[in-house]
């Protein structure tokens, strides 16, 4: 038998032939990836450290970060073996950093934050293994969304994405008239409009680059547009003065003293269970939920909108290794809570690299490999800035919107929750949001229907006998909905 070689072990491994990709475009897919969402390191410790009281939590929180991000994506990577990159979800570490600087009534320490988001995990974890005759609970849930929902998820996304990399650039910003507008380029003020030229001469690099099928043009464009920043004072070196020495942060992070030495690793479980007198256990019990719905709607409808994209799906449009993709979700976050951050989600940044050409899972190990790297090399990551990364996440929403033509537009009871999946996401800055309020308006809208429709044919016996088409998952899931909107997480 002839022996095989190690890189033909691991082309078979990813499936990196078969999928008609190479070594170098899953390598360079990966590094998009990574320089797309590669502002978590910095943003996540923002969102959810205390400074004032642990001196030292900001470099531990980043550290777990980069530990939260190299676990799920190696999961992704080794056991869903797809190009998609994990690391604390933004919005998700807002709500963590509200519990501990008190959320109405509800405050609690750190630790305990990362017990519940742990819980969370293990719940998320408990709906992708559990099963129904052979079907686990969760592609229960996504069979059971109706098809004008699926297939709306990919173009919300793709405006949801724009839009972040148009907001995290300064494109679009505050206004008190409308909310948001366009930044004014007639101002001449380079404060004001430099990161939204690096932005856009960014996007029109890669475009011209894609357009001639040059390999790695999101990549080159990103570096471009740095490039350009660096007159415009955008593109500085190591902006946060971030030190070299990370054996020092990492003495802190394992200290298992949060109160001295900033340590959050295991805080979960060392302070976890030392709630504050009054806790609200239904307060924990809905944020538990809320936790496990976010993670599981976002990660649902990042995974549809960013395999769906490149054709990554089966005969029924449901990603490749599905089930797999959940529990490396589901898994990261119950790591991540352990190691110090928020929930652990599938990123959709992840669409950047996938843009960039990246098929297999090959795609996420580089990208995890780079997140690795970065907490030795946080001084020079730092050195991108945000709007040169914004110029991919922009493309990869140009580049998503081709899924609209797939939407069906025949009857209005599909056309309605379809069009509220897609504006929701930006408008609501929540793929969640739109995701309920498609799956709401849907059953809604059918119910009345179905109700008119029998009351009408009791009465005169004309046509045919309406029938009954809204499935039992598609009601518990909006019932589920109901409580997520309507139902206040403290009491």
């Amino acid at each position: 038998m002839e022996k095989r070689s190690f890189k033909s072990r691991v082309d078979g491994f990813f499936k990196i032939s078969e999928r008609q990709s190479s070594f170098r475009i899953e390598i360079v897919a990966g590094l998009v990836t990574f320089l797309a969402m590669a502002y978590i390191l910095t943003v996540n410790p923002n969102s959810i450290s205390s400074l004032d009281l642990r001196p030292n939590e900001w470099a531990s929180v980043f550290i777990a970060t980069a530990i939260g991000a190299i676990v799920g994506t190696s999961l992704m990577a080794f056991l869903a073996r797809m190009p998609l990159a994990q690391a604390p979800g933004l919005g998700l570490n807002s709500m963590v950093g509200g519990l501990i600087g008190g959320w109405g009534a509800f405050q609690c320490s750190l630790g305990n934050a990362m017990l519940l988001v742990f819980i969370s995990g293990v719940l998320f974890l408990l709906l992708s293994i559990l099963t129904i005759k052979g079907v686990s609970i969760r592609e229960l849930i996504f069979n059971g969304i109706p098809s004008c929902v699926r297939t709306s998820i990919s173009i919300g996304i793709g405006l949801f994405i724009a839009f972040i990399g148009l907001q995290n650039a300064g494109v679009i910003g505050d206004n008190q008239f409308t909310l948001v507008g366009l930044v004014d380029f007639t101002s001449y003020d380079l404060a004001k409009v430099a990161g939204p030229i690096v932005c856009l001469v960014g996007v029109i690099t890669i475009a011209v680059l894609d357009h001639l099928k040059v390999r790695g043009a999101v990549i080159i464009g990103i570096i471009f547009a740095s490039l350009i920043g660096i007159p415009l004072g955008i593109t500085t070196w190591n902006p946060g003065n971030y030190t070299w020495k990370f054996w020092e942060h990492f003495a802190n992070y394992f200290s298992f003293n949060g109160a001295k030495n900033g340590g959050v690793f295991l805080s979960a479980f060392y302070e976890g269970f030392s709630f504050p007198e009054g806790t609200s256990i239904i307060s924990c019990i809905m944020m538990i939920l809320t936790f496990c719905m976010i993670d599981m709607f976002d990660t649902m409808g990042t995974v549809v909108g960013c395999c769906g994209s490149v054709g990554l799906v089966d005969e029924n449009d449901k990603p490749l290794n599905y089930n797999k993709i959940m529990i490396s979700d589901s898994v990261a976050t119950c790591v991540g809570a352990a190691s110090g951050t928020s929930t652990v989600t599938t990123f959709i940044e992840s669409g950047a690299g996938i843009a960039a050409g990246g098929k297999t899972g090959l795609t996420a190990l580089t990208t995890a490999c780079c997140f690795f790297l970065a907490i030795f090399l946080m001084p020079l990551i730092s050195s991108i800035p945000s709007a040169a990364a914004a110029s991919a996440l922009v493309y990869v929403g140009c580049l998503m919107l081709r899924g609209v033509k797939k939407i069906k537009l025949d009857s209005i009871k599909e056309v309605v929750p379809a069009f509220l999946t897609i504006t929701l996401m930006p408008l609501a800055y929540s793929i969640t949001t739109g995701i309920g309020f498609g799956i709401l308006s849907y059953v809604v809208i059918d119910l009345i229907i179905y109700t008119v429709m029998k009351i009408r044919y009791a009465i005169t016996k004309k046509g045919e006998n309406p029938k009954w088409d809204l499935s039992v998952v598609l009601l518990i899931v909006g019932a589920l909905f109901i409580i997520y909107f309507f139902i206040p997480v403290s009491f």
